[in-house]
């Protein structure tokens, strides 16, 4: 599935970006992210079970399991991947109800471009792993699409309340998987093209999508 986050949802109402330097390859970089684990991220657990007050089924936060994994278990779909570069998943929900609020599951990034049906959001996020000649930088970035004027309504009170806290959960995570990257034997970054690139002085190239 070589799909990345533009192809999924081009298009959003709100958006949320991170990143942060890793000294690994995006290989390393990507696998770690998807390996990290509750336990790697403290505020993750407290801020899950705050989320969870008054929900009939909690969101996932196993310690020791991988957090990817719970989610995909959760509801989220795995949406595209392009292997060793970038990995989509998302959901689409009512999640502004604490109660009673419906998550549709979706098979795929078709599935997911083509629901309509008014009173839900679409949220898709990826990790990102670009190459920088000697250093990684992984990136996060969450984009959510309303499907009806309402439910934009709706969802942006909420998107007021929790962002703080979805910010601290994708620091975290980050932070989680760049400790996990960087404590794994290097291997040789097969983006490098040239020898002799200063890492500390190189600019931050972004490849096109």
């Amino acid at each position: 599935m070589t799909i990345a986050l533009d192809d999924v949802i081009p298009a959003f109402h709100f958006r949320e970006s991170h990143s942060t330097r890793v000294d690994a390859t995006p290989e390393q970089t990507l696998a770690a992210a998807r390996a990290a684990t509750p336990a790697e991220m403290p505020i993750v657990r407290p801020l899950f079970a705050l989320r969870s007050l008054g929900s009939r089924d909690g969101l996932p936060a196993a310690a020791d399991a991988p957090l990817f994994d719970q989610l995909v278990g959760f509801g989220f779909a795995l949406l595209g991947e392009r292997p060793g570069e970038e990995v989509v998943f998302g959901l689409v929900d009512q999640a502004w109800k604490l109660r009673g609020g419906e998550t549709v599951r979706v098979s795929g990034a078709e599935e997911f471009r083509a629901f309509s049906t008014p009173g839900y959001i679409k949220a898709a996020a990826n990790f990102r792993a670009w190459s920088q000649g000697g250093w990684t930088l992984l990136e996060t970035e969450t984009r959510v699409l309303a499907t009806d004027p309402v439910s934009r309504r709706k969802f942006g009170r909420y998107w007021l309340v929790i962002r703080p806290g979805s910010g601290l959960i994708r620091r975290s995570w980050l932070k989680a998987a760049k400790r996990r990257a960087e404590r794994a034997p290097r291997m040789v970054d097969r983006h490098i093209r040239r020898a002799g690139n200063d890492s500390d002085t190189a600019p931050v190239h972004r490849p096109r999508s």
